[in-house]
């Protein structure tokens, strides 16, 4: 068996949708992580999500504008969606 990857979900334009995508990524073994880039909007599509995220032990970091963090998260991931 291949050796798990490290999948980071960048939320910019999207969100919802990177959301969306991240939660089917948890159906394989590989560690998903999501930076949000500035704040998540509000409603319960947004909520539904984060509640399966959670559950799936999902981290959602909220990196707002920092440049630097998300750079160092980019770096240690081997795989990085951008939506």
């Amino acid at each position: 068996m291949a050796e798990a990857k490290r999948i980071l979900m960048v939320a910019i334009d999207k969100q919802v949708e990177a959301l969306r995508m991240a939660s089917g990524l948890t159906l394989l073994d590989d560690q998903v992580a999501i930076a949000a880039w500035g704040a998540l909007p509000e409603g319960p599509e947004v909520v539904e999500q984060l509640e399966a995220l959670d559950f799936a032990d999902v981290p959602v970091e909220r990196v707002g504008q920092d440049v630097e963090a998300l750079a160092n998260r980019i770096i240690n991931s081997d795989v990085v969606f951008f939506v």
